[in-house]
């Protein structure tokens, strides 16, 4: 599985952004895709995911309310919608994939700078 993250950007704080995760070569229909931040200096947080198959959907609550994760699976594609973006919103996003939702996170895309101006 090859995953590529696209849509980041500079926005002002209280804009939006939406965030694309494409994945190409072999998705599992019992997996899930993850959204991942990460802020220089500092570990990697766990933002948010979808589950392939129902489209069950999990938020951390830092964000719950805000960002909204969906999937086109005839397109092979998660979205991350970004709403009411804060300036600690800013960190370099991910997308990762695992071959069955629960489990660890097997595959991992590049990421994409969102950055939130004050």
């Amino acid at each position: 599985v090859q995953l590529q993250a696209s849509g980041g950007g500079l926005v002002q704080a209280g804009g939006s952004l939406k965030l694309s995760c494409s994945a190409s070569g072999r998705t599992f229909s019992s997996g899930a895709v993850g959204w991942f931040r990460q802020v220089p200096g500092k570990e990697r947080e766990f933002v948010g995911s979808i589950t392939w198959r129902f489209g069950s959907t999990y938020y951390t609550d830092s964000v719950k309310g805000r960002f909204t994760i969906s999937r086109d699976n005839a397109v092979k594609t998660v979205y991350l919608q970004m709403n009411s973006l804060k300036p600690e919103d800013t960190a370099v996003y991910y997308c990762a994939a695992t071959v069955v939702a629960g489990t660890k996170w097997d595959y991992w895309g590049q990421g994409t700078l969102v950055t939130v101006s004050s």
